[in-house]
């Protein structure tokens, strides 16, 4: 059940957050969101998730074929045309640098090249939709993890800067899929990828020194007036983990990341989708659930992943065993 909590965490947080989407965090005081609420930025209905979530969904489509960069690309392309996993049939909500890039992928650039690839290129856009790929890489090598993390985040965000927030993102979460508490597992987090990082010697000092406040030191002790919740993909790192990491709760979680104001439904995806894989499916509040958009569908999606994903570790025992014999 931990992917259908990932998968309604991700898109409830994110819903939570879109109706004030782009307010300040001093205005959003004046009537913080203390549960769903509908209309607001987008003038969408209550419940309703942005393309945070739909490009998640689209990603987790795709890895239900089995894992092929040029279909996740398609199935991008398809949610961009044709209105694919949106929540009403149509795209209301769309980053600049994902647009690009589709249109990229669109006019023959391959997904390995299609993302953008300079300073002004780390928006949160690949980060928000990457966790599914957590699910397909466990049990695979860092170095294995690590390709696979960045080639799914380049089809928008080539940037390493880009890169190094999602595989920060998806080793952290591959720890709590593995049963660390919250504390352990950002701190075996912060080993494993400064270690790789070290090792590695592919990295600039200037990108590493970026990822300081999350890989050197304790992001959870920082204050809330140093925690910024913009569209740039360090601040939503560090918003989300700062959340998450100093909630005790789902509910917590999500209404810590969107009263934080600003890419409100960005920062509440992100955190959402590592709330709910930690803290389960009875842990979400089901009045939440009851007004999500396309709740079945998501839940559908969720349990075609974790099949598929069970059946291919049975078949890796099945094939140790088999090789030991």
């Amino acid at each position: 059940m931990k992917i259908v909590a990932t998968f309604l965490g991700l898109s409830i947080g994110d819903a939570l957050g879109v109706p004030v989407e782009f307010m300040s965090r001093e205005r959003i005081a004046q009537n913080p969101v203390t549960t769903m609420r509908g209309f607001g930025t987008h003038r969408q209905p209550i419940g309703t998730w942005s393309d945070d979530s739909s490009l998640a969904f689209c990603l987790a489509e795709s890895l239900c074929k089995g894992y092929d960069l040029n279909d996740i690309a398609k199935q991008f392309v398809g949610w961009y045309q044709k209105n694919y996993w949106t929540p009403h049939g149509k795209v209301f909500d769309i980053g600049i640098a994902t647009a690009q890039a589709i249109q990229n992928v669109i006019h023959g650039v391959s997904p390995l090249l299609s993302g953008g690839n300079d300073e002004y290129s780390n928006g949160n856009g690949s980060l928000m939709r990457i966790m599914p790929i957590v699910f397909y890489i466990d049990n695979q090598p860092i170095a294995k993890r690590f390709e696979i993390v960045a080639n799914v985040s380049s089809i928008t965000h080539r940037h390493i800067r880009s890169i190094l927030a999602c595989f920060i993102y998806t080793e952290y979460a591959l720890n709590l899929i593995h049963g660390l508490d919250k504390i352990a597992a950002y701190k075996a987090m912060q080993i494993t990828v400064n270690d790789f990082i070290k090792n590695k010697k592919i990295f600039k000092i200037e990108e590493i020194n970026y990822f300081h406040r999350v890989l050197n030191n304790d992001i959870a002790t920082y204050s809330e007036d140093t925690i910024q919740s913009s569209g740039y993909v360090v601040h939503t790192l560090e918003a989300s983990l700062w959340c998450f990491l100093n909630t005790d709760s789902f509910e917590k979680s999500v209404l810590k990341a969107v009263n934080l104001g600003s890419d409100t439904d960005t920062t509440g995806c992100v955190t959402g989708g590592l709330a709910g894989l930690h803290y389960g499916l009875e842990a979400i509040p089901k009045d939440w659930i009851a007004v999500l958009v396309k709740k079945d569908a998501i839940i559908s999606l969720a349990n075609r992943v974790q099949m598929l994903f069970q059946n291919l570790f049975g078949l890796a025992i099945l094939t140790y065993q088999l090789w030991m014999f």
